[in-house]
């Protein structure tokens, strides 16, 4: 597949190939759509915690006796009618993490990048560096791409400190590895920015 590979002001450098087997093939939506399932799920906490009858406090003794009274029996004040009762059935810590075969993961990766080239929707740039962390030449950057006010995921060959301090002021920018990038990553964003020396990297990764 071919792609034009530009600078960091936008102007075309040379056209380059990209990998038919990462970001050329026919998408599968279905493990695509279980992998971003998995994401969201791993992003819950899970820490909800409702008390038992046995949890809350009181209700230590019957309220009153058995017969005689009148009102219907009870056994303590902390049972699941009473108010300040415990809750039955209530939510309790879990974890919501799913797991997914090592093929399926890499497929749905494979899935989401060809749906992003698909739409013409990847710019592979040279190198990304600056010689100052200003955010401005993140920004103007970004103009130079038209990626300005667009939510994009920057995949980069490494981490370079002055392009994390640049971005991470830009609410729309997110920064990753090729190996750390997930499929719910590049399905939220609207845009990839990628290095040309992380294109071997993900090819290398998703073999």
């Amino acid at each position: 597949m071919k792609f034009e590979l530009v600078d960091l002001n936008g102007k075309k450098v040379k056209d380059i190939n990209l990998s038919k087997e990462v970001f050329g093939i026919e998408p599968n939506d279905v493990v695509l759509k279980d992998a971003i399932v998995l994401g969201r799920a791993a992003l819950r906490q899970g820490t909800h915690k409702a008390k038992t009858r046995a949890e809350v406090s009181g209700g230590g003794r019957k309220p009153w006796r058995q017969k005689g009274t009148g009102n219907a029996r009870q056994g303590s004040i902390r049972a699941v009618q009473w108010v300040g009762g415990g809750i039955a059935f209530g939510p309790v810590p879990r974890d919501y993490s799913k797991k997914q075969n090592r093929k399926e993961r890499k497929l749905a990766l494979r899935s989401a990048y060809s749906y992003k080239a698909k739409d013409n929707n990847i710019v592979v740039v040279e190198k990304l560096s600056f010689e100052t962390p200003k955010t401005k030449e993140m920004v103007s950057v970004l103009k130079s791409l038209n990626l300005d006010n667009v939510k994009t995921l920057v995949v980069v060959n490494e981490y370079d400190e002055n392009v994390i301090l640049a971005s991470r002021n830009l609410k729309n920018i997110m920064i990753a590895l090729p190996e750390e990038v997930s499929v719910l990553d590049i399905v939220s964003a609207k845009k990839l920015l990628i290095e040309e020396a992380s294109l071997e990297k993900i090819k290398e990764g998703l073999k």
